[in-house]
């Protein structure tokens, strides 16, 4: 327990941040005295248990070995299979820990026992690599890939989702929480719900961008598997994810294409048996300082409060939209009944590579996002590029002032 933690508020779930919170929150993260960090969204900046937890793992490793290290930390590793079952209200024999949420979404995906003229059925607004992954599992495998309609405020329709799933009956239904490339944010509890109703379907849900922004719960959520990376809104070590599946999907007996010595067990020369939970999507080798430095970050997260988390994100988002739509020239192009901590945002006439390294010149950090990042979104919008601003609950209003007066300056 870090001392930020140790003296936070007594009901962490209703009471509002205050600015000694905010406060102890920057003194907790290096990165704070350096940047205006608004790449949440990409990669968060570690507080001081993640980055303790990872050089003391490997000061450990350099003493005394890789292997024995691991064996000596045997305790916390476990641990972070039950912060990742708290994190989303499972067990953590449901949780498998991966390289990243990409990983662990190749992972789910791999395992679904696709026929030719299967249907995988998602969104115009999946992420990128998703729709690679189903164009790549249409060639492969013969499959269809069919996307439900936008609903005309943005977002899914709820009721175009439930007639494909009763006409269709897809093998696969892929949906992405909150895609990469806007602040929409899909309504994945009453999509839940529709999924639910159809059995025969799996339901596979990308929470890249949604964990540590937002509160997530699989049993609400009715999804059978759903993959996270900790190195964005969870503030934790890159090359980290990691992955739930569902007893529905276990005991079907589902199991990732490529599995090694920890997925399975060889038994006979013809015959392995896959491990009887989570674990058969994991492999053997681990960067254990990450699944340490993972942890804390998730550790972290809770102690704060997801919903106050949710609630400070999505003022502070609110405030960069409005201070953006004031600016000449400047068009913000999220859209939805919800948005959240993406900030998304292009400029006439403007060019992304040079306003992004001017702003990094200034230590203001964000990034820009392409057309084949999101074609049918983008193509939709009718742009070909965009920026992409993302606070979390620990940027300041003087930060997004800042940033908003900079860029103003760079756009005249």
């Amino acid at each position: 327990m870090n001392q930020f933690q140790s003296t936070l508020s007594e009901d962490l779930s209703v009471t509002p941040f205050t600015p000694a919170e905010i406060d102890a929150l920057r003194r907790d993260t290096p990165g704070c005295s350096h940047v205006v960090h608004l790449n949440y969204a990409g990669a968060g900046l570690m507080p001081t248990p993640v980055i303790q937890a990872l050089h003391d793992h490997l000061d450990v490793e350099a003493r005394i070995g890789g292997y024995e290290a691991a064996a000596l930390r045997e305790r916390e590793v476990r641990s972070f299979y039950t912060q990742a079952a708290r994190l989303l209200n499972t067990k953590p024999g449901n949780i498998a820990f991966t390289s990243s949420a990409t990983d662990s979404y190749s992972r789910a995906l791999s395992s679904i026992p696709f026929r030719r003229d299967d249907v995988i059925l998602t969104t115009q607004d999946d992420f990128v690599s998703n729709q690679i992954q189903f164009l790549s599992c249409r060639k492969r495998f013969g499959v269809q890939v069919v996307h439900v309609e936008n609903a005309p405020e943005g977002g899914v329709s709820l009721e175009d989702l439930d007639v494909k799933l009763r006409v269709l009956r897809p093998r696969l239904l892929a949906i992405t929480h909150v895609p990469t490339n806007a602040g929409l944010v899909q309504p994945v509890y009453a999509i839940g719900k529709i999924a639910a109703q159809y059995p025969e379907t799996y339901y596979l849900l990308d929470a890249c961008q949604s964990a540590g922004q937002m509160k997530l719960d699989v049993h609400r959520l009715h999804c059978d598997f759903l993959s996270v990376t900790t190195r964005k809104f969870l503030r934790g070590p890159r090359g980290t994810g990691f992955l739930y599946i569902s007893d529905k999907a276990l005991h079907a007996g589902l199991e990732p294409l490529f599995l090694d010595m920890r997925g399975a067990t060889w038994k006979e020369k013809n015959l392995y048996v896959p491990q009887p939970d989570a674990t058969r999507f994991e492999d053997w080798e681990f960067a254990y300082a990450l699944v340490l430095g993972s942890s804390r970050a998730i550790e972290y997260c809770l102690a704060i409060g997801e919903d106050r988390i949710e609630r400070r994100v999505k003022m502070l988002a609110n405030d960069l939209r409005q201070g953006l739509q004031s600016l000449p020239g400047v068009w913000v192009l999220d859209h939805g009944p919800d948005v959240c901590g993406l900030v998304t945002f292009t400029v006439t006439g403007g060019e992304p590579v040079s306003l992004v390294q001017q702003l990094r010149n200034q230590h203001i950090n964000i990034v820009p996002s392409y057309r084949d990042f999101a074609v049918l979104d983008f193509d939709e919008k009718g742009v070909s590029w965009a920026l992409r601003a993302s606070p979390h609950y620990l940027t300041t209003e003087h930060e997004l002032h800042l940033f908003l007066s900079c860029f103003e300056k760079l756009i005249q």
